[in-house]
């Protein structure tokens, strides 16, 4: 088996738990971007740690990080970060399944922004299962009964789907910019170019949010700090899970590992009905049973 799917596969787990403790801290103390920047804030420090101690034992020279790379990283970083701040916004509208379910139109959007950017293009049979898992999303993006239905536009084009969409742009700019950027380094090998490129990323997002808090939320900043004991999970289950997502890009287009990183979906339901006791109607589960479908061919064709 391919490194990178098992190394997907635990990013995906890592990247599920990561969001249950965001959406505790949203839900209970914190605003959407004070629980976004509890994860680079504590991150940050422990990624910078991790990827200089590698560098130093493993007795590899520091890779050069040109125009190129930081470009990569930076366009990467606050994409990455205002998509987060949307998933994180719209598990006020919808339950934490469906949330992360709708953020999930990032897998084909992935895959058309790997061909533009990067030229990587990906077989039919991942095409087809991409359209498959999008069917999924479509269905799931119609709103709860209780809100107000207008017309199939609106149905369609709610807040929900809206925040859902949105992370699906931004998170497939920033899985390409990773995946960019791991690659423009000119040297050392993979754990090490994506560690380099996390590091990089986290410093950015970590600086860049920071001074959008003390500037629109004054006080903010100290909630963060105040909540260190779910934030603290926050920022190690974010090292552990970015770590997978950055070598998996380093080794496989971004596409096939946002294709088969849908498998996050089963991880979701599972805390889903067995910690937070959310419910889940017939079209939703008939939405989730065609992206499973999809993953099953994805996982088919690529191993």
């Amino acid at each position: 088996m391919p490194a990178w799917i098992p190394i997907t596969i635990f990013a995906a787990f890592m990247q599920n738990l990561r969001f249950l403790l965001q959406r505790h801290l949203k839900v209970t103390e914190l605003s959407t971007g004070g629980a976004t920047w509890a994860r680079f804030l504590y991150s940050a420090p422990l990624v910078a740690i991790l990827a200089f101690s590698y560098l130093s034992l493993s007795g590899q020279a520091l890779p050069e990080g040109g125009t190129r790379f930081w470009t990569f990283v930076v366009s990467g970083g606050i994409a990455q970060m205002v998509a987060t701040m949307c998933v994180v916004a719209l598990f006020a509208h919808r339950n934490f399944a469906v949330g992360i379910t709708l953020k999930k139109t990032e897998v084909i959007l992935t895959a058309l922004i790997g061909l533009v950017v990067l030229g990587e293009g990906v077989s039919p049979a991942i095409l087809v299962a991409i359209g498959i898992g999008f069917v999924g999303v479509v269905l799931l993006s119609d709103p709860p009964k209780t809100e107000t239905r207008l017309s199939w536009s609106r149905r369609l084009f709610n807040p929900a789907s809206g925040y859902g969409l949105a992370s699906g742009v931004l998170f497939g700019i920033s899985a390409v910019a990773y995946r960019g950027a791991s690659l423009s380094l000119s040297d050392g090998d993979v754990f090490l170019r994506a560690s380099l490129t996390l590091a990089a990323t986290t410093a950015v997002q970590t600086v860049t949010l920071g001074l959008w808090l003390a500037w629109r939320e004054p006080g903010e900043i100290g909630r963060v700090c105040r909540s260190w004991r779910v934030s603290g999970l926050v920022g190690i289950t974010s090292m552990l899970g970015s770590l997978g997502w950055f070598t998996a890009f380093t080794l496989q287009t971004a596409a096939y590992v946002k294709a088969l990183g849908q498998i996050e979906l089963v991880f979701t339901f599972l805390f889903s009905a067995l910690w937070l006791r959310e419910k889940s109607s017939a079209q939703e589960i008939a939405g989730i049973g065609l992206i499973v479908g999809s993953l099953v061919l994805i996982f088919w064709r690529t191993v």
